[in-house]
């Protein structure tokens, strides 16, 4: 499906009348992320998955425009406006996790339950790297006009995902597949080039955990373990405890759970929302 807002696009899973539960993705990923789980959950949600902007088959930004966290809010919420849903769920992976609870913070009235997978939150900062960030963000780019890779076909682009994600070939296929667009000579991933570069500013770790504060839905997060490294226990539970209605679990497993173990994440959406 696709959105009327922005060039925004979607995939979803089960019958329109059943309570609409909204899918946020990953940095680099798309609506595939939930190919594996959406269709475990259809029989209780109509799944609409997102692809992000500048992602999977989402417009890209218009020339001399940068991504930033932000902006992905107001994308999300556009989406829930032109869906015209008054209220739902949001389902949030690692970016996308960070995107739904600033959603939820942002319209507390319009989320029936927040569920997040390895993430709560955008990345924060602590001043450390501020100024370099900054800099490198603005600094003028040598990559302008770089040839995108292109690949023979699609397995070389499972295999060179899987390398460097570290995810096994069947769990990325489905986010490579909706990741990639057919060209002259082979494929080439459609997501904009411009998702590598930094963003200029990230909010520091006491306004992340004034906005975290916001969010009154009941909120279901979900942890890989052992952690994952950029997301380390000791500050992670430091967020959680800024959130009124929530609960933590942990998964053995890696960053992509949702992929690598879908049917115990959908027992755990489902036991969350119950």
């Amino acid at each position: 499906m696709a959105l009327p807002h922005s060039g925004l696009a979607a995939q979803a899973w089960g019958d329109e009348a059943l309570p609409p539960l909204l899918a946020l993705h990953g940095w680099l990923d798309n609506a595939g992320s939930f190919a594996r789980l959406a269709p475990l959950l259809a029989t209780r949600f109509h799944v609409i998955a997102l692809d992000l902007p500048g992602h999977g088959h989402s417009n890209h930004l218009p020339a001399g425009a940068s991504y930033h966290y932000l902006d992905y809010v107001q994308a999300a919420l556009a989406a829930v406006d032109s869906l015209q849903l008054s209220r739902c769920s949001l389902l949030g992976h690692s970016l996308g996790a960070g995107i739904a609870a600033l959603v939820a913070a942002a319209a507390p009235g319009r989320i029936e339950h927040l569920l997040l997978i390895e993430g709560l939150g955008p990345l924060g900062d602590d001043g450390t790297h501020t100024l370099q960030r900054f800099r490198d963000a603005l600094a003028p780019r040598s990559d302008n006009g770089k040839p995108l890779r292109l690949f023979r076909d699609v397995e070389q682009a499972i295999s060179a995902r899987s390398l460097a994600s570290g995810l096994p070939a069947a769990q990325a296929r489905p986010i490579v597949e909706r990741g990639l667009i057919e060209t002259k000579g082979g494929w080439r991933w459609r997501s904009d080039p411009r998702l590598t570069r930094p963003s200029a500013v990230r909010l520091a770790e006491s306004q992340v955990h004034a906005l975290l504060g916001g969010i009154s839905a009941p909120t279901a997060l979900l942890l890989a373990q052992p952690a994952t490294p950029y997301l380390p226990s000791a500050p992670m539970q430091a967020r959680a405890d800024c959130v009124a209605n929530i609960t933590v679990s942990h998964m053995a497993g890696h960053h992509h759970l949702h992929l690598e173990h879908p049917q115990a994440v959908a027992d755990w959406i489902i036991a969350s929302t119950s």
